[in-house]
């Protein structure tokens, strides 16, 4: 299967996603907060560096959990900008 290019915008958002996340983490160590959501630190640290723009569902759910963070929060934070 071959993976469709992520477009410009795709990206972007997926560094506001990490972004978010780091900020949410704050002091707390990645490998603190992975064992806490049940992902890898290196799954963080992708996501924080904007490596991997587009996590699973229940990833970013779980980490969400872990930083008190809503849903409703990231999706206004890191939806796409329509213009």
């Amino acid at each position: 299967m071959v993976r469709t290019p992520l477009t410009p915008e795709e990206r972007e958002r997926g560094e506001r996603l990490g972004q978010l996340l780091r900020e949410a983490r704050g002091s707390r160590s990645m490998p603190e907060v992975a064992a806490e959501a049940g992902v890898s630190a290196e799954t963080i640290r992708k996501i924080e560096t904007g490596r991997a723009p587009t996590p699973a569902f229940f990833t970013v759910a779980a980490l969400a959990r872990v930083l008190g963070l809503s849903m409703d929060d990231i999706v206004e934070r890191c939806a796409l900008v329509v213009l």
